[in-house]
């Protein structure tokens, strides 16, 4: 056991949680007013939900020892989860740091559903996806599970995460279908400086979910932190002159958005590259990311708040850059430039056994929660807005909403 990984490990454990209230206020500005506070308690909501699936189970089925495709049951309810070193670190703090990333990465996938998509339908569904699909990816790559024993690298979670909960995403807005007045009025960000404040708040938090997936207080932390620092300049950058070339104008909406992308993008490696191939990485990413988000919104596929593109294109791409940019000079494994073009073959058979498997398992799951509680609310309730018809409140209190609510209420009885 060692007190300063310990110290750090506590550290970074806080600051992977404060993501998940940085990603309510992130998503939370983005949507219409009416829906702020439904969109918010999603990420809220995860903590409750994914943190007791991952007590319970979760955590033992991804951790635990098993097979090459899911653990065991070992720690179910944390048995044997206790004071005793994990590497350099206590059991139960090394169980509780990557049970954050479990509640974030559910949390992630609401993006695509917001204003749409019954509160309680939600909430089994993440508590299912947490069992059947986030601890199966997660012990194939952090578990000891197969792409681990192939060799394919995922410092923080680029396939395990951001591709995982983004096919995921994918899946469930083809699902649930577009809300219904998608494409025909602007459907716009209520508060931006939620959006900004947010945006900033994860970055800050994603120091310790790069930084922490070292495990320890050592130089591959700081590297990785670093690099998180980085990366997203290097995205930020690209994305404004990309943003000014297509339309003559730089958007806060814009900066928040490939900031995000740029953490993405770095996770993968984030301990396996330096810093120049770090702000490499932001910068290639940030051209994926930002025209698939311009061809996204020219369909009529309705993945509200962009999952898909930015953490889908985003991590997939850093995934792949991964295997091109990491090198043993940094404590990694060799990539591409350093003369080993297999490694790239690796990040790629993970990042598509992540898209196939998830996909899916995820539709399954969709269809086996629409079973026991419809996934839609009914069209008058989404016209009202979720505020008020899923939670009986609003975000601003004008009370236009619950007089709405009462009037269709009358009108149906």
């Amino acid at each position: 056991m060692n007190g300063a990984d310990t110290a750090w490990m506590l550290v970074a454990t806080g600051l992977v949680l404060l993501m998940t209230p940085a990603l309510a206020f992130f998503y939370g500005g983005l949507v219409r007013s009416k829906n702020a506070l439904n969109t918010m308690m999603m990420s809220f909501a995860s903590l409750g939900v994914v943190g007791v699936v991952w007590a319970l189970g979760a955590y033992s089925l991804a951790f635990a020892p098993g097979g090459a495709w899911i653990g065991g049951l070992d720690h179910l309810a944390l048995a044997g989860v206790n004071l005793e070193p994990r590497g350099t670190i206590p059991h139960v703090l090394f169980m509780a740091y990557q049970g954050t990333f479990a509640i974030v990465t559910a949390a992630l996938i609401s993006g695509a559903i917001v204003e749409r998509m019954r509160f309680g339908a939600y909430l089994l569904f993440i508590g299912l996806w947490t069992l059947g699909v986030y601890a199966p990816v997660a012990h194939w790559v952090w578990g000891g599970g197969w792409l681990a024993r192939l060799g394919a690298l995922d410092f923080a979670g680029g396939t395990v995460v951001h591709v995982n909960a983004a096919v995921t995403a994918l899946v469930a807005a083809l699902v649930v279908g577009p809300r219904h007045d998608y494409g025909r009025q602007a459907l716009l960000p209520h508060s931006v400086p939620f959006v900004l404040l947010g945006a900033g708040l994860l970055w800050f938090g994603w120091l310790g979910f790069n930084g922490g997936s070292a495990l320890a207080a050592n130089g591959t932390a700081a590297l990785a932190a670093v690099n998180t620092v980085l990366a997203p300049c290097a995205t930020i950058l690209v994305w404004l002159a990309l943003d000014r070339l297509r339309t003559g104008r730089m958007t806060a909406v814009g900066i928040a958005t490939a900031l995000v992308v740029g953490l993405v993008a770095i996770t993968p490696a984030a301990g396996y590259v330096g810093p120049m191939a770090a702000l490499a990485i932001g910068a290639l990413a940030a051209p994926l990311s930002y025209y698939g988000l311009v061809w996204r919104a020219r369909t009529r596929l309705d993945d509200s708040l962009d999952v898909t593109p930015a953490h889908g294109l985003g991590g997939m791409a850093g995934a792949l850059l991964t295997g091109v940019f990491a090198a043993a000079v940094w404590g990694g494994t060799d990539g591409l430039l350093a003369g080993r073009p297999v490694q790239l073959a690796l990040q790629a058979l993970g990042v598509a056994a992540t898209i196939g498997y998830g996909a899916v398992a995820s539709w399954l799951l969709l269809r086996l929660v629409n079973l026991v509680v419809p996934l839609r609310p009914g069209s008058q309730d989404e016209a009202v807005g979720l505020d008020v018809t899923q939670h009986g409140e609003e975000a601003y209190s004008t009370g236009e909403g619950a007089v709405l609510l009462v009037a269709e209420q009358r009108e149906d009885t």
